[in-house]
C-alpha cells in the first residue's frame, strides 16, 4: 500500500514467498542452507546464524510477519473513508489522525484474525525441534525415547499446547472486549409491571 514502487513491490514479494511456501522448509532453509554461503560464515552474524533457537525464531518470525502485514492490510482497507474525512475536517494532523482514528480502528478489525495468527505461530513452534531446539514436541520425543510411552507423553504435550492457546484466546477476548466497548452487551434492565387501578 506504500505509495512508493520500490517499497510496494518488495514487500509484495516478501509476502507472497512466506506465504506461499511451507514453514518447514524456511526453516531448513535458514538453518541449513545459510551455511552454504561463505560471506555469511564469515560475517558477524554467523555465531548468531548457527545455533538453531535463532535460526527457529527467525524463520517463525518471517513467516508469522508475512501473515500479520496481510491481516494489517485488510484491517486498514476495512476503514471506513469517512471517518479518515471527518478528522481531516476536524484539523487532525496525520500524526494524530493515524494514532486517534486510523490505528484504534485498524485493530478492531485486525484483532479477531490476528489472534488465530496466535495460535497458529504457537502450534507452529513444534517444527523447530527438527533443527534440535528443545521445544514442548522436542522434549516430548526425548522423554518418548527413554520411556517408550508415547500415547501418555503426546497427550501431555497436546495437553501444554491446549493450555497455551487457551490464555491466549482469553488474553486476545480481553483486549477485543477493552478496543470495541460499544459492542458489549447492555445489562438486562429490569421490566416493569404497570400500575393498574385497585392495586
Amino acid at each position: 500500500m506504500s505509495h512508493w514502487p520500490l517499497a510496494s513491490g518488495f514487500a509484495k514479494g516478501y509476502i507472497l514467498i512466506f506465504r506461499g511456501s511451507p514453514l518447514l522448509i524456511q526453516l531448513f532453509l535458514i538453518y541449513y542452507g545459510l551455511g552454504q554461503f561463505g560471506v555469511i560464515r564469515h560475517s558477524f552474524l554467523w555465531p548468531l546464524l548457527r545455533e538453531p533457537f535463532i535460526c527457529a525464531v527467525l524463520a517463525l518470525a518471517l513467516c508469522t510477519a508475512a501473515y500479520t502485514a496481510e491481516i494489517l492490510r485488510g484491517g486498514l482497507l476495512a476503514i471506513p473513508p469517512g471517518q479518515i474525512e471527518a478528522g481531516q475536517a476536524c484539523g487532525m494532523s496525520r500524526w494524530l489522525l493515524l494514532r486517534r482514528i486510523i490505528a484504534p480502528v485498524m485493530l478492531r478489525y485486525a484483532l479477531p484474525a490476528y489472534s488465530t495468527e496466535a495460535i497458529l505461530l504457537v502450534k507452529s513452534t513444534a517444527l523447530a525441534s527438527l533443527v534440535t531446539v528443545w521445544d514442548v514436541t522436542g522434549v516430548a520425543q526425548q522423554i518418548i525415547q527413554r520411556t517408550y510411552r508415547t500415547m501418555e507423553v503426546f497427550l501431555c504435550a497436546a495437553a501444554i499446547y491446549l493450555l497455551l492457546n487457551f490464555i491466549i484466546v482469553q488474553l486476545y477476548a480481553l483486549l477485543e472486549r477493552r478496543l470495541t466497548p460499544h459492542t458489549r452487551q447492555n445489562p438486562a434492565t429490569v421490566s416493569l409491571k404497570p400500575i393498574t387501578k385497585g392495586e
